[in-house]
Order: C-alpha cells, then sequence, then structure tokens
C-alpha cells in the first residue's frame, strides 16, 4: 500500500511546528515564530493552522499558538526522517558538504518515496544521527534526546564532547568545519574572555569562538 505524504506545504508547516514547540520546551508554537520560522506572514500561518486543525494535525487556540496533535506529531517526524536520512545520504555518497546538504534536502524530502527511503536506510546502515548530529526519528516514530546545553553555558566543565550543531546557516557550519568543532569533536580548555568569546580547544589547536557561534553547538560534559 502507498503512504500518501501531505502536500510540500503542510510538511513544511508541520516541521515549523514542530521545531518551534520543542524549542519552547513543547509550549505552543505562536503564529509569529512560526511565520519567522518559514518566513510568510502571520495571517497565512493563521489560514495554514486552521486547515491542519480540521484536519486533526494541530490543537490551536487563536492567539495562544499550536501544538501537533498525536497524529501530527508522527507525521512531522516521517518529514524530519526524510530529511534527516537525505543529508547524511548527500554527505555520505554523493561528497556534498555538510553545509550544503540542509537546502538540498529540504527540496527532495517531499517527493522520496518510503521504498525509496527505506533504500537509503539500508544503505547507510540505519544509522542514528544526521551529519549535524540530529537524532534521526525511527520508522516507529521514536527518537533519541537531543542534548540541549549549549557550548557557551558549558565553560565551566572545561571539557566537553560535541554532540549536535545547529544547521541553520551554511557559514556557521563552514567556520565550525574549518575549526574542527564538528560531531564527535571533544573540545577542552574553555573560559570565557571578557570580549564575550569562548576560548577553547580542540585536539592542539586553541581557538576563539564568538557567542553566538557557541550557543549553536550542543554538546555533553565530559
Amino acid at each position: 500500500m502507498t503512504v500518501k505524504h501531505p502536500q510540500p506545504a503542510l510538511q513544511d508547516y508541520l516541521k515549523a511546528v514542530y521545531r518551534v514547540t520543542a524549542a519552547r520546551g513543547g509550549g505552543p508554537a505562536n503564529t509569529k515564530a512560526i511565520a519567522a520560522e518559514l518566513g510568510v506572514s502571520q495571517p497565512s500561518v493563521s489560514a495554514m493552522l486552521d486547515r491542519m486543525a480540521a484536519e486533526g494535525l494541530v490543537d490551536y487556540v487563536h492567539y495562544a499558538g499550536a501544538t501537533l496533535s498525536r497524529r501530527g506529531r508522527r507525521a512531522a517526524l516521517r518529514v524530519i526522517r526524510r530529511h534527516r536520512l537525505l543529508e547524511l545520504y548527500l554527505e555520505r555518497f554523493l561528497g556534498l558538504g555538510w553545509d550544503e546538504v540542509h537546502a538540498e534536502a529540504e527540496l527532495l524530502e517531499h517527493a522520496l518515496s518510503a521504498r525509496v527511503e527505506a533504500a537509503i536506510d539500508d544503505a547507510l546502515g540505519h544509522p542514528a544521527f544526521d551529519p549535524h548530529g540530529d537524532p534521526i526519528p525511527g520508522v516507529d516514530g521514536s527518537l533519541k534526546r537531543a542534548e540541549s546545553r549549549t557550548l557557551w553555558d558549558s565553560h565551566e566543565s572545561g571539557s566537553a564532547r560535541v554532540a549536535r550543531v545547529s544547521d541553520a546557516d551554511p557559514g556557521l557550519l563552514r567556520h565550525l568545519h574549518s575549526l574542527g568543532i564538528v560531531p564527535g569533536a571533544t573540545v577542552t580548555g574553555m573560559r570565557r574572555e571578557s570580549g564575550g568569546a569562548l576560548r577553547l580547544r580542540v585536539g592542539r589547536r586553541e581557538q576563539l569562538l564568538g557567542r553566538e557561534a557557541a550557543e549553536k553547538v550542543y554538546v555533553s560534559v565530559v
């Protein structure tokens, strides 16, 4: 039986509501935050949320915000799974940089069939994480907990392991890659400088990383 995916615009909204509510600790995603996430107008967001509520994908209260219903969360995680599998496939098999794969996966995720998704998953060896360290949802909708402590907030620990990095800014990804700050890397000797930067060591190299960048790197303390 062929699984019919929601239309591309609807898939984007599902992901946006998921991301905004996750960033708010599960609290409702308001129209302003969703509009900023997608680069659309607030009236457009309101109209789509009304439609999604009618289809049972979100619980939406005007002026309060929206949260994904159980059905909506499952649909959002299916899209996120395809996106993150594509990112890893594009990097590992096609040689695209980790700063390039997000934009390409945004285009391809809408057309990926369940059969091709499964084939990509098999080819990759059923991975748990994408190139940026984000967990890949399972076929059953399960999702590993993502690290939420930032590098900036972990300076007192003195040592941390990079778990994941925000994929929103390709320029930042290129910069972090040049410094060796990638998932799996160990960062030591962390201390804040008076100028608002974080001094740290990756391997034998001592680096300075600005606060804005350090707040987009998520770590586990070691």
